[in-house]
């Protein structure tokens, strides 16, 4: 059975996320991403999560704004899970169809890695409300890996109120970095890890490289 049968929601579409600790350029690459696909004829739609859709940024304000400790890990997974399943919904699914590039700044490896294994190893719950609720995985993944420290300078030095996360400090951030780490080895058919701490149009180069190598190996 190819990928297309087992998987009909992007039989016709192409999905792609960027994933990292925050302030490691992933908004950027996508971005620049976006812009190379469009310049060779692909029509492409950029995304992101936590948000996407109408209902899944209104979520979005109550997970990235205010306390660090405004919610448990728990309910975290809850609340991420309800905007993705409304951006899956409104946004992802209906691209995938009409035979888009899907490229989302964050999916559902932000929240294995973000409250499955650094906010309470809560991973069971995560796996088994993704596999229940979304039932998506991404077509290609690139994990923007980089020292914690400057990365977390570079996301606080944005002032954008959305510093939740941030706000849990360097040693919160080293450990989603170990995180997604493990994730790249946990999914290496999908993900590739990036040194995200050089050049953007370095970066940027060689993310487009690999996803129009990706694409001729996968049609």
């Amino acid at each position: 059975m190819s990928p297309a049968q087992a998987n009909p929601a992007r039989a016709r579409g192409r999905f792609i996320t960027f994933e990292g600790i925050d302030g490691a350029g992933k908004s950027t690459q996508a971005r620049r991403l976006a812009e190379a696909l469009r310049a060779r004829g692909a029509t492409v739609r950029l995304t992101r999560e936590p948000g996407g859709s109408p209902g899944a940024e209104e979520i979005r304000r109550l997970l990235v704004e205010g306390p660090a400790e405004r919610w448990s890990g728990e309910t975290e997974v809850l609340l991420f899970t309800a905007a993705r399943r409304d951006h899956l919904e409104r946004t992802i699914r209906p691209a995938l169809a009409a035979g888009e590039v899907v490229i989302s700044d964050r999916f559902a490896d932000s929240t294995r890695v973000y409250q499955g294994a650094a906010r309470g190893e809560l991973r069971k719950l995560v796996d088994r409300l993704h596999s229940d609720l979304i039932g998506l995985e991404p077509d290609l993944t690139f994990i923007l890996d980089m020292d914690a420290a400057p990365a977390l300078a570079r996301g606080l030095a944005r002032r954008s109120g959305e510093d939740r996360f941030e706000d849990l400090g360097a040693g919160f951030q080293d450990r989603l970095r170990a995180g997604f780490r493990d994730l790249a080895r946990e999914f290496p058919d999908r993900c590739r890890l990036i040194d995200a701490g050089r050049d953007v149009d370095v970066i940027a180069g060689e993310i487009a490289e690999i996803a129009l190598m990706d694409k001729a190996r996968t049609i």
